[in-house]
């Protein structure tokens, strides 16, 4: 079996590989016609999609407010568009490889603001250390993961980060409780079995060598369920699975993150779909 993986793992960074020429032109969009555009860390994040343009399943990112209270060191200013559009498609890439998911070219962006939300079975939102949310922000937030939402919380780290998660995820959900997720939950078992999970660092881990950030020494997998005990909040805490996606293809970002990182996201989606 861990042989098949590694082997997957190979085919996965070839294929991502053959496809990075495309990143961040208007060329990627392939037929759809997004007509605004925000800047991501890695070049434009499309805004807006042809409605027409119609797939089982989108890479779909949270735009979300800063937190202005926020003592992280990150001045109070939204980080929703990091690793964007880079670890968004290379993540898409891997979803057709390794699944018979028919998934879109290009993100979707949602906002809470918005009744969008309630359009797309699964939301991915990174940096949520640094995320905030108004009254009405969570009533919709709220209603659309009840309705059978799903939300994957990633790239955020250590106990001052954790208190500006919870500032905002406690607005949403007041009373139902976070925790901490065992290795016979379902969602580590809806594709691949992901008994034996690490901690996947980010990027800088090339430069200081460390897997950890901040205070943030061991990875935590945590999540919060509605009444039926169906998970609506997937916590990765401590890790950064949207780097390992973003570096998927740098030979230098080992390998074995980031066929980690796919796996969980992978299984993630599929539980969204499934639940």
């Amino acid at each position: 079996m861990k042989l098949l993986l590694r082997i997957a793992g190979i085919l996965l960074l070839s294929s991502l590989a053959s496809g990075l020429l495309a990143l961040g032109r208007p060329a990627a969009y392939q037929g759809v016609a997004p007509q605004r555009f925000a800047e991501g860390e890695d070049g434009l994040i499309a805004l807006d999609i042809d409605p027409r343009d119609k797939t089982e399943w989108a890479f779909v990112r949270l735009h979300y407010d800063g937190y202005s209270g926020n003592g992280c060191f990150r001045g109070g200013r939204s980080r929703w568009t990091t690793d964007a559009p880079k670890a968004d498609r290379q993540f898409v890439q891997g979803v057709r490889r390794l699944t018979r998911l028919h998934t879109r070219s290009v993100e979707q962006v949602v906002d809470p603001n918005s009744d969008e939300v309630f359009n797309w079975p699964w939301i991915y939102a990174v940096e949520v250390g640094s995320w905030d949310f108004t009254a009405e922000q969570a009533r919709r937030i709220r209603e659309y993961l009840l309705k059978g939402g799903f939300l994957m919380v990633d790239d955020f780290h250590g106990s001052c980060e954790w208190s500006v998660f919870l500032n905002g995820i406690r607005k949403v959900f007041p009373d139902r409780p976070v925790e901490n997720l065992v290795n016979q939950d379902e969602i580590f078992h809806t594709l691949y079995d992901l008994d034996e999970r690490f901690q996947v660092p980010g990027a800088q881990f090339l430069f200081t060598g460390r897997i950890y950030e901040k205070d943030g020494y061991a990875a935590q997998w945590r999540g919060i369920r509605d009444d039926s005990g169906r998970l609506m909040v997937a916590i990765c805490h401590n890790m950064d699975l949207g780097d390992a996606w973003e570096w998927a293809d740098d030979p230098r970002y080992p390998e074995r993150y980031t066929s980690l990182a796919y796996r969980i996201g992978i299984n993630y989606v599929i539980y969204s779909m499934t639940h």
